[in-house]
């Protein structure tokens, strides 16, 4: 049985990923940061599925909550075979000029520096010169990151393209030591996110103009996510896969 860990995972994309790992029959470290319900709930559907798991508390953005998440991950003995860094904030939709300082920090502390935390525990963890079994790391990045978001989320978009350079630069760090690492870039999928940048019906809107002419749903991305962390997907790393519905 894998055991992997998927932070952010009481809701949209890390949610969809946790079920899905369970129906591969995974144990799952599920991550939350307020919702307990939501976690909870996340954790008797893992469980329904075939799957097991434990729930762990904890804000990506502060290193002592990081360090006490991998901790419980990999207790007893456990182990980590994946991780997925999936954590991630948006704010109200504004120009790039109207932007506050508060916004601004808050967006890249959960976004690029509780990714970089993260993805640093599981670089302390996860190689085999340090004692692990190797596997695999999926970080969560976005459309967004070659799309720019302007007049809306450019604070989010410049975020995730410091995932896709995280991406890259730790896939030729690690790939020599068993882990591989590989990003997924989504674009407009239903999720809670879009009502949480005060746009409820932003992915069903613009997501009729992509080619694929729908939005996308969080199974479809967690299916590529559950793909990048299995054995299928061996040869795979430093990879950025647009899940986007060919936007």
């Amino acid at each position: 049985m894998k055991s992997i860990l998927v932070t952010g995972a009481g809701r949209g994309i890390g949610r969809a990923t946790a079920l899905a790992a369970a129906e591969a029959g995974w144990f799952v470290t599920i991550n939350y940061r307020d919702d307990a319900d939501a976690a909870e709930a996340t954790l008797v559907d893992v469980r329904e599925r075939g799957g097991d798991g434990v729930l762990v508390q904890g804000d990506v953005a502060d290193e002592a909550d990081v360090v006490r998440l991998f901790d419980a991950a990999t207790a007893d003995g456990r182990g980590l075979d994946g991780v997925v860094v999936n954590a991630g904030i948006v704010a109200p939709s504004m120009k790039l000029a109207d932007m506050g300082l508060e916004r601004l920090r808050r967006v890249f502390d959960v976004n690029v520096l509780g990714a970089y935390l993260c993805a640093r525990e599981a670089a302390r963890r996860m190689p085999v010169s340090r004692g692990g079994r190797g596997g695999s790391i999926v970080l969560i990045s976005s459309a967004a990151a070659r799309l720019g978001s302007p007049f809306e989320y450019v604070d989010y978009a410049g975020s995730k393209g410091a995932i896709d350079t995280l991406t890259i630069g730790l896939a030729k760090e690690l790939g020599p030591d068993g882990v591989r690492v590989n990003a997924v870039r989504p674009g407009l999928i239903r999720t809670d996110i879009h009502a949480s940048g005060g746009q409820p019906d932003r992915a069903e809107r613009l997501g009729a103009g992509a080619p694929l002419g729908r939005p996308g749903d969080a199974a479809e991305v967690a299916a590529a996510i559950v793909w990048l962390l299995g054995d299928a997907s061996s040869y795979c790393t430093g990879a950025l896969l647009d899940v986007a519905g060919g936007r």
